[in-house]
């Protein structure tokens, strides 16, 4: 039976001396293998296919499926580097039971930050108008953030 740990080893190992990180690691009960990778440019198609050939050779002829690829661009951020690779880029958070939709302009170790577009009232205007304001996020105060795919 190939366990979880056995095939965490396995990718950390060959990923070591690249930029890429494991990203998402699932193998459930019927052997169905999904490895998910990520790195701050590009993700090759070939080192994804090389990754999987080397995991092929490692885990022999047991019984199970494998698929090797990239982070969806639907799923949820997970790590730093997702967060840092969409700098600049438009985003939807969950946070606090609120959405927000703004382009993400700063990462660090805790927080991100996006520009969003709020109504606010101006003083001797009888109507809201808009205006760009910056809010951070904890990390761990996120239910998720999101590529925006609205736009």
């Amino acid at each position: 039976m190939i366990t979880k740990e056995l095939v965490k080893e396995l990718v950390e190992t060959y990923l070591k001396d690249t930029d890429y990180q494991l990203q998402t690691l699932e193998i459930d009960s019927e052997q169905n293998i999904l490895v998910e990778i990520d790195r701050l440019g590009v993700v090759d198609v070939d080192f994804c296919a090389e990754l999987n050939r080397f995991l092929v050779e490692k885990l022999g002829d047991e019984d199970y499926s494998l698929e090797v690829g990239s982070v969806s661009l639907t799923a949820p951020f997970i790590s730093k580097i997702q967060y840092q690779k969409n700098l600049g880029h438009e985003v939807e958070v969950l946070a606090d039971g609120k959405k927000w939709h703004g382009q993400l302009v700063s990462v660090d170790d805790e927080t991100f930050a996006i520009d969003t577009e709020v109504m606010v009232q101006v003083e001797g205007k009888k109507r809201k108008q808009k205006e760009i304001q910056t809010i951070t996020f904890n990390y761990k105060d996120v239910k998720y953030c999101i590529y925006d795919l609205r736009i």
